[in-house]
């Protein structure tokens, strides 16, 4: 294991983490994903992810945690504390990070569980939704063109490391839906047919819409069910990561149930 320390703010390195941090799309053009935090290191090491670099601040490898998370990493550079917290997107900034490789753009696969994200703006809500995926039996993530990229700091950090076990693909646009060869089940507080009473078909594609504007007509359309869930207590709407959840948890329901 190679260390090293960087102290400078100008230094490439500390640079490109900066962007990382504070361009929610720039994994895209550095072809590279920042992960901060004890918590998303340790999950992605569990799967098995590569690890390009690992980055930690120099009170933080007096730790013996942080030295074992690092330990199957090639390369590990030391930031002094102040500069570990510059690069931060955490209000408590996390002891260590790592570097890892973005994939690049992933094709829908046919055949999987799946929910898709038609224009979700909230990263909160698109990493919730990720989490719940995961943990539910989701195998699948299509974000439609318009929403929150994936792996920006704020949707990792809501996913809590659900992004490892999931095919996440990004800006894709209605008519990638069509290769999908799976039902597509649309959620509207607008519909007469409840969540609840329907037979769900397993596997299915869960279409969530924006927050205000709900599942585009066009899209939409596609849906061969468009359900609602009840709210006896007279809400207009439900937070759409809270639906996701629900709908995610019948649909696993019916299936044990089978």
């Amino acid at each position: 294991m190679l260390v090293q320390q960087v102290t400078s703010r100008d230094n490439p390195l500390v640079v490109r983490l900066r962007k990382l941090v504070q361009e929610a799309a720039a994994y895209r053009k550095l072809g590279e994903v920042w992960l901060e935090g004890e918590h998303l290191c340790s999950a992605y090491r569990q799967r098995g992810g590569q690890v390009m670099l690992a980055v930690a601040s120099q009170a933080s490898w007096e730790d013996a945690s942080v030295r074992g998370l690092c330990a199957a990493v090639g390369k590990v550079t030391l930031l002094p504390d102040s500069l570990f917290k510059s690069v931060s997107g955490l209000e408590s900034p996390g002891r260590v990070g790592f570097v890892v490789p973005w994939s690049g753009p992933v094709a829908p696969q046919s055949g999987i569980a799946t929910v898709v994200l038609d224009r979700l703006q909230d990263a909160g809500n698109v990493g919730s939704i990720l989490r719940s995926a995961a943990a539910l039996g989701i195998g699948q993530v299509i974000a439609l063109r318009g929403t929150a990229a994936l792996w920006s700091q704020k949707v990792l950090r809501a996913g809590m490391g659900a992004h490892f076990g999931l095919r996440l693909v990004e800006a894709a646009g209605a008519d990638a839906l069509d290769s999908l060869g799976l039902p597509l089940i649309g959620t509207s507080s607008h519909t007469e047919t409840e969540l609840h009473a329907t037979r769900l078909p397993s596997p299915c594609a869960w279409v969530l819409g924006h927050e205000g504007q709900g599942v585009d007509p066009a899209v939409q359309q596609r849906c061969q069910w468009t359900v609602r869930i009840p709210q006896p207590g007279g809400e207009e709407s439900l937070n759409v990561a809270a639906a996701a959840a629900i709908c995610f948890y019948e649909g696993l329901r019916q299936q044990l149930n089978r």
